[in-house]
């Protein structure tokens, strides 16, 4: 990804959090995290977000999805020390709309990504308005999506290492390149 259209969708992400009344230091602000899973279509495959703290037993970060952002399918595999990262969703702003392994949904409310669709198994549908949570157990695939006005999702967790994570749709790279 160019830098310009990182700072881009960087100040769309700030202004997502100041929606959500999200409160970030100046540090926080500069070092906003843009993913766009090395697919180049940030707009609509891609996430935002700011980790407070991931020590070897916590993590807490802030996620933001654009509006109609998807974060695409993935699980939190086994890992040396644990069984997997074990995730919290709380929505703060917006609607998430969060796929998970298990009964799926006959209408689902929305849908992944046009031409990516074979990459996104997972169909159990879980909606979350502001308040509302969900917690992920390790090694589940998932895949989450904001509606039209965008959303802010706080994640708590165990470890975080995203290096690890596991993605459905092997062009995927996660940890972000910035030209």
């Amino acid at each position: 990804m160019k830098h310009d259209q990182y700072e881009k969708i960087r100040n769309k992400a700030l202004n997502l959090f100041e929606k959500a009344n999200i409160i970030l230091t100046d540090s926080e602000k500069e070092n906003v995290e843009v993913a766009d899973f090395g697919l180049g279509k940030i707009e609509n495959t891609g996430l935002q977000l700011v980790t407070y703290v991931n020590t070897d037993l916590v993590c807490a970060k802030e996620l933001a999805l654009l509006p109609n952002q998807t974060c695409p399918e993935h699980k939190h595999p086994k890992r040396d020390f644990d069984d997997g990262k074990e995730e919290t969703f709380r929505c703060r702003y917006g609607i998430v709309y969060l796929y998970v392994e298990g009964e799926p949904v006959v209408n689902p409310a929305t849908q992944p990504p046009k031409d990516d669709e074979k990459y996104y198994t997972a169909f159990h549908e879980i909606i979350l308005k502001p308040g509302e949570q969900y917690t992920i157990l390790p090694n589940t695939l998932h895949w989450f999506k904001a509606s039209s006005e965008g959303a802010v999702v706080s994640e708590f967790s165990t470890k975080s290492t995203d290096e690890d994570d596991i993605f459905t749709d092997s062009r995927i790279k996660r940890i972000p390149e910035i030209e």
